[in-house]
């Protein structure tokens, strides 16, 4: 059960990240660092604007982690706008490689001066979202002298996931704006002749990807305590989680994400913790040999 509730907030961040490739095709490496700045907005949310005597001890981070979305979304915005758009929509048909290159250079250089501007301002000191849910269990008789015990900090967040990624799919498949983005992803010439501003439907992609991980890091940051390099360790894990569910599906990166929860926790039974990671990429690649489209991609079509 812990595989499968961590599962659900990575498959959250997965869902992020996959909806800037799949509108934008921009592979992004600062997505992760972007996940820890929304670990630190919902933290310092909580202690600067004394959310915890307003809202309670139970409370009050989960507010500082909806206050962090928004302002999380705000800096996607305002990232795509000075800096993203430059490398990216339809500017790119005069670039080398569709603008592919200046890409990976521009957004690693973003994840770089995020990560060691956080350490400037944050200190490498390890934080953590904690709420009184965090060391709390409830007990589920299985009969017998079985129980299962399931973390109730961790069943919450992996609710508030489920129900994030209901919401993301009823918008993207059922308001006009969704449809927007959708033909923007699909053929963005086409989307142009139509009349739709393609720059502007990827900036608020680029945005919204950026709000649903901070979410996501806000969730996990209630569980597991953070730094500023914490970004490094979970992009691995979006982009294997994305590759997993194929790439530019939005449902298929929740299910990657939800796999490597489960393939992380089932190998802690038999295996060290520094080794976790190595078991990931070893059913990751298991996965990709047998199916390489991913478990919703498909097969492209060629003449």
């Amino acid at each position: 059960m812990a595989g499968l509730l961590t599962g659900s907030i990575y498959g959250l961040m997965c869902v992020g990240l996959a909806l800037i490739f799949g509108v934008m095709r921009v592979i992004n490496f600062a997505q992760g660092d972007f996940m820890m700045l929304g670990m630190y907005a919902a933290y310092y949310a909580v202690g600067l604007l004394g959310l915890e005597a307003l809202f309670g001890r139970l409370g009050g981070p989960y507010v500082g982690i909806l206050l962090a979305v928004p302002l999380l979304y705000l800096v996607g915005y305002l990232i795509h706008s000075l800096l993203i758009s430059r490398v990216s929509g339809t500017r790119t048909a005069a670039l080398e490689g569709e603008g592919h290159y200046a890409q990976l250079i521009l957004t690693l250089g973003i994840a770089l001066v995020l990560t060691n501007g956080a350490q400037m301002i944050f200190g490498s000191v390890m934080a953590a979202l904690r709420t009184p849910l965090t060391t709390a269990a409830w007990q589920i008789p299985l009969g017998g002298d079985l129980s299962v015990f399931l973390n109730k900090s961790r069943t919450i967040a992996a609710l508030v996931s489920v129900a994030s990624i209901l919401l993301i799919s009823l918008f993207i498949n059922r308001t006009r704006l969704g449809r927007l983005l959708r033909a923007s992803a699909d053929n963005a010439l086409a989307a142009t002749y139509m009349g739709i501003d393609v720059n502007r439907a990827h900036r608020i992609a680029f945005a919204l990807g950026v709000a649903i991980t901070a979410l996501a890091g806000g969730l996990l940051a209630t569980n597991y305590p953070f730094h500023p390099f914490v970004g490094l360790e979970y992009v691995i894990v979006m982009y294997a989680g994305v590759v997993l569910g194929g790439m530019g599906s939005i449902i298929g990166a929740f299910w990657g994400g939800l796999t490597i929860g489960l393939v992380q926790q089932l190998s802690t039974l038999v295996l060290p913790t520094q080794l976790q990671n190595s078991a990931i990429f070893v059913v990751f690649l298991l996965i990709v040999f047998l199916r390489p489209q991913g478990f919703f991609g498909r097969s492209a079509e060629r003449t």
